[in-house]
């Protein structure tokens, strides 16, 4: 692994979980999407994060030209990133309860039988969940990410100036996110709820029970589908259905409902199966989910996801526990936080 990047990209989320505070200053977090590239620079104080600055930039164009406009005006020289997709995986596995020397060995075995790669081809980590299930088993979270993916990421940034600190999932960032904001919240209490990102591409779903991750998963259903739906319907370009899937006007709503349906449901129909799987291996179920993502912009969204699943569906703000300095637009940050939330996640991270 890069000398620059920390192998234990699980451990301090989990302090994070516990509601920590980065030591550090300053922290950025960089969440490199398909289309998009969203930059937040969190200011810590002993008892609060500031949201000291963001970026975010959606274009057609070359990656490395996004993240040159993403982090013009911002100064900084290291970042917390993130991967998701056919390069990073996750998975949450019973062990045999065993110390960390020995998970460590059992990892380079037992790997394969989880992790789609050669053991060789990936840098992998471990957390230990859960260490009292019966048999004398324990509950991890495996993490895995390409080699030759993360290296391509690490040269690209290094060429803009930039060094990495950690590498995380951008599942695992979202969680990161959700749990900093909604500690003290009553849907976290001893609850069982998802979390569902919706990215341009793609779709990234936790489940979190009793406030701990119990399952992630990608989904290849993402905004940008919803959106060649409606530009198809009404021959238009895909930036003017964009426009419209976020500001329909009244003379359109029925026709974009019924052009986003059949890929609205197709998503359901994809949660809907991971919450079986879930469910069939736990005594809980899902009670809600929390949306968040551009694709959570689309008018009517919450509402029809709740009809299509039966349960309850409401946005969360990933800004709720961050303060906003006086240099930041608050109006125009908030309208845009859902879209942020992965790279608000990374920012929260504690380089160990």
């Amino acid at each position: 692994m890069n000398t620059m990047i920390k192998p234990a990209f699980l451990n301090s989320i989990i302090k994070n979980f516990k509601g920590k505070l980065p030591g550090e200053n300053i922290s950025v977090g960089l969440n490199i999407g398909v289309s998009s590239v969203k930059l937040v620079k969190l200011k810590f104080s002993k008892d609060t994060a500031e949201l000291a600055g963001y970026s975010l930039e959606q274009n057609q164009v070359d990656q490395k030209e996004l993240i040159k406009r993403v982090i013009q005006e911002q100064v900084f020289k290291r970042v917390n990133i993130s991967v998701s997709g056919q390069q990073a995986i996750t998975r949450y596995v019973d062990f045999p309860k065993m110390n960390a020397n020995e998970l460590k060995q059992a990892l380079k075995f037992e790997s394969q039988k989880y992790i789609p790669f050669p053991y060789s081809e990936v840098n992998l980590d471990a957390f230990v969940l859960k260490d009292d299930l019966p048999d004398n088993k324990m509950r991890i979270l495996i993490a895995a990410v390409k080699k030759e993916f993360l290296s391509q990421r690490l040269d690209l940034l290094k060429s803009l100036g930039l060094e990495v600190d950690i590498v995380d999932i951008d599942s695992l960032a979202l969680i990161n996110a959700f749990i900093f904001n909604y500690t003290e919240a009553e849907e976290l209490n001893k609850k069982t709820i998802a979390l569902l990102n919706i990215g341009s591409a793609t779709s990234n779903l936790n489940i979190l029970e009793n406030s701990m991750p119990s399952l992630s998963r990608d989904i290849n259903v993402g905004g940008n589908n919803f959106t060649q739906k409606i530009a198809d319907t009404f021959n238009v370009d895909f930036k003017s259905a964009e426009e419209l899937k976020i500001n329909p006007d009244k003379q359109s709503s029925d026709k974009i409902i019924t052009a986003v349906e059949s890929m609205l449901a197709k998503l359901a129909q994809e949660v809907r199966t991971s919450f079986d799987y879930y469910e069939s291996r736990s005594v809980s179920s899902v009670g809600k989910i929390f949306l968040s993502g551009g694709g959570s912009l689309y008018a009517g969204i919450n509402e029809m996801f709740s009809n299509l699943l039966g349960l309850p569906v409401e946005n969360w703000d990933p800004l709720k526990k961050i303060l906003i300095a006086d240099t930041v637009n608050a109006s125009k940050v908030r309208s845009l936080s859902g879209q942020l939330a992965v790279a608000i996640g990374l920012a929260l991270r504690q380089a160990p």
